[in-house]
């Protein structure tokens, strides 16, 4: 599902306009990403956790050539899944193997 398909599915499931959908998913988005960059975690109760980590520099290999490369010190956004989300993703019935 992609950022149109989401705002079409919020719209019909919540009677909302497309551009209210839009505007509120465009503002939630950047108030997290405004928070991850602080330093600070996004928690959903039952959803889950953004946060940011800190990858510490290293050395990486080029697949191709098997060189190593300096990698620098990074950050990245992690997920944690709430248990909530966790149950939906394994309960039985949904004709998925989980």
């Amino acid at each position: 599902m992609n950022k149109s398909e989401l705002i079409a599915a919020v719209s019909e499931s919540s009677g909302l306009s497309s551009a209210q959908v839009r505007a509120a998913l465009d503002s939630l988005l950047d108030t997290v990403s405004n928070a991850l960059v602080a330093g600070e975690e996004v928690r959903l109760v039952g959803f889950g956790t953004f946060l940011s980590a800190v990858r510490p520099a290293g050395l990486a290999r080029n697949p191709r050539t098997g060189q190593a490369v300096r990698r620098p010190a990074s950050r990245a956004v992690r997920f944690r899944a709430g248990e909530g989300l966790r149950r939906a993703l394994n309960r039985d019935g949904d004709g998925r193997k989980p």
